[in-house]
């Protein structure tokens, strides 16, 4: 096929994107697409793709991709790009499919506690759905109010509740999704048993838009906890941190979140937002610990109770609890670290561990970054009950060649400890030259087969996940 030329307009008229106008009509099609759709969150190079595809509808979808399909023409699915990998990130001569239209909460089943939604619904409508019907829904996320469930489902996103409901994937019970040729692949079934064979939806969520574009998916919802209760709590060492996860699962359950950062993270970002602390600095380590009940008259009591046994055991040396939802979002705020974005060239890494390695870990990274940039701003903070650690650090200005540098020290560390590179944001394109540090060759082999097979033309979302994959790309 020949090269189409010319600018937006012209590269509209012809092709693929001749195409899809005449399928789907030019309210569906843009071909001068805004700022918007050249990139997600990750700092990754943006570029303007060809033309946005915005369907309403499963069908839609369909005929989108059944065209690509026959014309080779690439296609990078997007959510709400809050992704952090660079996954949902276009290259020159892609086409954008973007799920913003097709969202909205099909049903809540009330007997079987369920939510059937569309790709496009924001997590904070799922989530307000969820509530104002008396049940929760799993997941929870800082970009709650930008990122879609079609997104989460496909990068498999983690989350502050992570060890107590899950990663989205586990909140899933059924799953519609439309594959490169354009075939409807729909099981979206409620039963939270469903035994009958190899389940399709695992192969979709956490592919990152490689093997198909989610369209719809009945989500598990939990009974709402009538009692929700925020604490600060501060601890001398890393092995008290781990010994108050257990004790505070053994002695007061329900425990929601359980998020940890170290001294110099909670004090330099608590300085930044004011220099208002809720428990004074100079302890090695703070805790937000969440937990959840349905006893409003005693959870209070039996977390103070928990508290005071731990401060006891001298496994927590300072403690306090949230009074009001404004005192809880404060230290929230926090962890949340908002301040750490304002420096220049920060590296965020998203690395998972076994949770008794992540202080080692933690320790050798820093060490080694020093050596090499002794005054950089390191900041490890993390969900660490569900053995995820994030790893924030400037240098100051920084080079291509440094930030290479970075990469390759902190991955080549996870590796040395069997970690993963990728606890919960995903490959995309900013991780997909180290994901051989935490992949067999066999695992890699099965991945790259069955991608072969159920995208045989290379069109969804190419350049991404794996490393030194064709593109497939024809412009035509």
């Amino acid at each position: 096929m020949a090269a189409e030329s010319g600018k937006s307009g012209a590269l509209g008229k012809s092709g693929a994107v001749a195409e899809l106008m005449e399928a789907l009509g030019p309210e569906m099609v843009e071909i001068d697409p805004p700022e918007r759709f050249h990139g997600d969150w990750s700092g990754s190079p943006r570029a303007r793709p060809r033309a946005v595809v915005l369907p309403r509808s499963t069908p839609d979808v369909a005929t989108a991709l059944r065209i690509c399909h026959g014309r080779r023409q690439s296609v990078v699915p997007q959510g709400g790009l809050t992704g952090l990998a660079g996954g949902a990130t276009p290259r020159p001569g892609d086409i954008a499919l973007s799920m913003d239209r097709f969202a909205g909460i099909e049903a809540i089943d009330e007997a079987g506690g369920t939510m059937t939604v569309r790709a496009g619904t924001i997590l904070a409508v799922a989530q307000d759905a969820a509530e104002a019907a008396g049940w929760e829904l799993g997941w929870d996320l800082g970009a709650r109010g930008s990122c879609q469930i079609g997104g989460n489902l496909a990068t498999n996103a983690g989350g502050n509740r992570v060890i107590r409901y899950g990663m989205a994937r586990d909140n899933v019970l059924g799953l519609e999704a439309v594959l490169a040729d354009g075939t409807v692949v729909s099981s979206l079934r409620p039963m939270l048993k469903n035994n009958t064979g190899y389940d399709l939806r695992h192969l979709f969520c956490g592919s990152e838009g490689t093997l198909g574009v989610i369209t719809r998916a009945v989500l598990r919802l939990h009974p709402r906890p009538r009692t929700r209760l925020t604490a600060l709590v501060a601890l001398a060492s890393y092995e008290a941190v781990v010994g108050l996860l257990r004790h505070a699962q053994r002695n007061v359950g329900g425990v929601t979140a359980y998020e940890a950062m170290w001294r110099f993270h909670y004090e330099y970002v608590s300085g930044e937002l004011g220099g208002v602390r809720p428990l004074a600095g100079g302890a090695a380590f703070y805790v937000i610990l969440e937990v959840s009940g349905d006893d409003p008259d005693h959870d209070e009591q039996r977390l103070e109770a928990m508290l005071a046994l731990a401060v006891g055991e001298r496994l927590v040396t300072d403690a306090t609890l949230a009074g009001s939802t404004a005192q809880a979002r404060a230290m929230w705020a926090i962890r949340e670290a908002e301040p750490i974005d304002r420096l220049p060239d920060v590296v965020n890494f998203d690395v998972s561990l076994p949770i008794a390695d992540i202080g080692d870990f933690a320790a050798d990274c820093e060490a080694a970054l020093r050596e090499r940039w002794p005054a950089a701003y390191i900041f490890n903070y993390g969900h660490i009950g569900d053995s995820n650690l994030h790893l924030s650090l400037s240098i100051g200005p920084a080079s291509d060649a440094d930030l290479h540098a970075i990469d390759d020290l902190v991955y080549d560390i996870v590796r040395r400890y069997r970690g993963s590179v990728s606890a919960e944001h995903g490959i995309g394109m900013l991780k997909r030259d180290y994901l051989a540090y935490s992949r067999s060759p066999a695992e890699l082999a099965v991945m790259r087969a069955i991608k072969t097979t159920l995208d045989p033309n290379g069109i969804l979302n190419p350049g991404k996940l794996f490393p030194a994959e064709a593109t497939h790309t024809v412009l035509g």
